[in-house]
C-alpha cells in the first residue's frame, strides 16, 4: 500500500523588505525559516520584543506551520501606519491568513499606491505574500507580479520569480509557468539554493526524478546546510524505490535538521514508509511519550505493529486511534489495516464489512479491491474472492501477480481447469518462474488424483528441471515432492521399477530419513526379504 503519512512543505521565502533596517534585522530569521529551523527562528525573533521586523517574520513563521491564528495574531502586531507600506503589508497577510481575501486587497491596494507602484520590493513583498497564502485565485497576485516587473524595468529579480512560480503552482496547469520562473530565479543569480530547491520539488511532483536528483543535489552543493533539500532527495529516492539511499538520505536529513518532534516523527513515518517497521515502532514511541495524542504516530504505531505480527497488540493500538481521530481525519488505508487486523483476530466478518464499505465509496481503488478479495480468502469465501480478483484484472489493474491470486482462489475452490489455465498464461509470461509448475503440477495431480493419466507427470519433470537449473537449494522441499511423485508415478502406475529408482533416490539425497523413499529402493532392489507395503502415495499439499 502506498501511503504518505505527512504532507510535503513547499516553502517560500521572503528575502525583500521595506527598509535597510527591516533587512538586517530579518535576514537571519528569513533564513532559519527558509531552512525550516522553526524553533531557532522563532526564539531569536521572540528576543527582538514587538519589534515590527520581528512580528512580521514571526506572522511568517506561524503561516508556514499552519496556524493561521498566530500567524494572524503577529502579523496584526505590526502597528497600521497608513503611511508605511510594509506595515499595510502586514496587515493585508493578517487579513489573509484569516481567509479575509477582500480585506487583504485592499491593504495592498493602499501599499502599492503610497509607492506609486514603483518600489519593486514592496510589490513583490505582496507577491511573496499571496504565494504563501491558501488563496487559488492567482490573477490578483499575477497583477502585482508584473507592477514588480515594471518596476525592476524588466530585470528579473530572484525573489520575485521565485514567487512567482509558487503563485503559478497554486494551479494544475501551472507547472510550465513555475518551471520557468524557477529558471529565471536561477540565471538571474546561479547561486540561489532555493530556486534551485524550487526545481527540484516541481520535477518531483513532475516526476522527472533524474532532473529532481539534478536540483536538489545542486542545491546541497550551494547550501550543504540545506536540510529539506536533502529531505526530498531522500522522499525521492522512495519514490523510485531505492529505499537504502532513501534511508540514507533521510538520516543525513536527520543530522543536519533542527531536533524537534516534528521531525523526529518524520523520521519515524520514513522507517515505516521504507519497510523499517521495528525501528519505526523504537522511533514511534519516543514522539508518543511527548505527545500521546499525536495522530499520526498513533496510526503509525497500529500500522507497524501490524507488519511485525503482533496483531493482538495491534488491533489495541487501531482501537485506541480509531478513538483519538476524528472523524475528518480517518484515512480509507485505516479501514483497511483495521479489516486485515479483526480478520486476523477471527473476526473476519466486521473486517470485510468495513472493506466492503471503503470499496463502495472509492469503487475505482483497485489496491483496495485486492485487500477486500485477500480477506475473502481468509474466510474461505472463495467465489466472492474470485469476483474480486476478476474484477481487478477486468479493470486493467491486474498483473501476473494478480493472476497467480486469482489462480489460487480458483483452486482453493476446486474449480481446477480455470486454476490450470491462469497458471499457464503465467508460465507463458515468465517461463523461468519456478513456483508455477509446482502450481500447475498440483492442479492437474487433484484432476488426476490415481495418476492413471499422468497429467501432473510434465509439470512436476518441469519443475526439477528450472528448481534444479535455478537454486536448488532454495527449492529443496519442492524437489522431494516432485521426485517422490514420479517416482510413485513410474513405481505403481507404470510398474517400471527401474525408471523409478533415480527419483528415489534422488528424493534420499535430498532427505535422507524419508521413510517413503527407503522403503521404495529397498523394494526395488529387493532389500526387503518380506513383502515390502508400497509407500502410500500423497496428494500435494493443500494450499491455505
Amino acid at each position: 500500500m502506498k501511503f504518505k503519512p505527512w504532507k510535503l512543505s513547499l516553502l517560500a521565502a521572503l528575502s525583500v523588505s521595506g527598509s535597510a533596517a527591516f533587512a538586517q534585522n530579518a535576514s537571519s530569521a528569513q533564513k532559519s525559516i527558509e531552512l525550516e529551523r522553526y524553533n531557532e527562528a522563532r526564539t531569536a525573533l521572540l528576543k527582538q520584543g514587538s519589534a515590527a521586523d520581528a512580528s512580521f517574520e514571526l506572522g511568517r513563521l506561524y503561516q508556514k506551520r499552519a496556524m493561521p491564528d498566530s500567524a494572524a495574531y503577529y502579523f496584526n502586531r505590526v502597528p497600521l501606519n497608513p503611511k508605511d507600506a510594509m506595515s499595510l503589508v502586514s496587515a493585508g497577510r493578517a487579513a489573509l491568513a484569516q481567509g479575509k481575501t477582500a480585506e487583504a486587497e485592499i491593504h495592498f491596494d493602499n501599499a502599492a499606491k503610497l509607492t506609486k507602484s514603483k518600489d519593486a520590493k514592496v510589490l513583490t513583498m505582496i507577491v511573496q505574500a499571496y504565494a504563501e497564502s491558501d488563496v487559488k485565485d492567482i490573477t490578483k497576485a499575477l497583477s502585482y507580479v508584473e507592477a514588480a516587473q515594471k518596476a525592476n524595468k524588466g530585470k528579473d529579480d530572484p525573489a520575485l520569480m521565485i514567487a512567482r512560480g509558487d503563485i503559478y503552482l497554486k494551479q494544475e496547469t501551472g507547472g510550465g509557468e513555475a518551471m520557468s520562473s524557477y529558471e529565471r530565479a536561477s540565471l538571474a543569480n546561479p547561486n540561489d539554493a532555493l530556486a534551485y530547491y524550487r526545481k527540484g520539488q516541481l520535477n518531483v511532483r513532475s516526476r522527472n526524478y533524474n532532473d529532481a536528483r539534478t536540483a536538489f543535489e545542486k542545491t546541497l552543493s550551494l547550501d550543504p546546510s540545506y536540510a529539506p533539500a536533502q529531505r526530498d532527495l531522500a522522499e525521492m529516492y522512495f519514490y523510485v524505490g531505492k529505499y537504502d539511499d532513501a534511508l540514507s538520505g533521510f538520516q543525513k536529513y536527520m543530522a543536519g535538521a533542527e531536533k524537534t518532534p516534528d521531525t523526529d516523527a518524520k523520521y519515524a513515518s520514513f522507517l515505516f514508509l521504507t519497510k523499517k517497521y521495528s525501528e519505526a515502532l523504537v522511533e514511534i514511541d519516543k514522539v508518543l511519550a511527548r505527545d500521546p495524542a499525536n495522530l499520526t504516530m498513533n496510526r503509525l504505531r497500529a500500522y507497524s505493529l501490524y507488519e511485525t505480527e503482533k496483531n493482538d497488540e495491534a488491533l489495541v493500538a487501531m482501537d485506541k486511534f480509531m478513538k483519538l481521530a476524528p472523524a475528518g481525519k480517518v484515512l480509507k488505508e485505516d479501514n483497511v489495516y483495521y479489516a486485515k487486523m479483526l480478520s486476523k483476530s477471527g473476526k473476519g466478518g466486521q473486517g470485510i464489512t468495513m472493506l466492503e464499505k471503503a470499496l463502495a465509496a472509492d469503487p475505482t481503488n483497485a489496491d483496495l479491491r485486492k485487500d477486500l478479495a485477500q480477506a475473502y480468502v481468509a474466510q474461505k469465501d472463495y467465489p466472492n474472492a474470485i469476483r474480486e480478483y476478476r474484477l481487478r484484472i477486468k479493470n486493467g489493474n491486474g498483473d501476473l501477480a494478480d493472476n497467480v491470486l486469482l489462480a489460487r482462489a480458483y483452486e482453493m475452490n476446486k474449480q481446477y481447469p480455470q486454476a490450470d489455465s491462469l497458471y499457464n498464461v503465467v508460465l507463458v509470461a515468465r517461463p523461468t518462474y519456478v513456483p508455477g509448475y509446482m502450481m500447475r503440477a498440483h492442479v492437474n495431480a487433484y484432476l488426476d488424483p490415481t495418476s492413471k493419466q499422468g497429467t501432473a507427470k510434465p509439470y512436476y519433470e518441469k519443475y526439477i528441471e528450472v528448481a534444479t537449473a535455478n537454486d536448488p537449494a532454495k527449492y529443496k522441499d519442492g524437489l522431494i515432492e516432485a521426485n517422490n511423485y514420479l517416482g510413485s508415478y513410474y513405481l505403481f502406475t507404470k510398474s517400471d521399477k527401474s525408471a523409478a529408482l533415480p527419483y528415489y533416490q534422488q528424493v534420499l539425497a535430498l532427505d535422507p530419513g524419508n521413510k517413503d523413499a527407503k522403503l521404495a529402493v529397498n523394494e526395488i532392489t529387493g532389500k526387503n526379504k518380506a513383502a515390502a507395503k508400497a509407500p502410500a502415495r500423497k496428494a500435494p499439499a493443500k494450499k491455505k
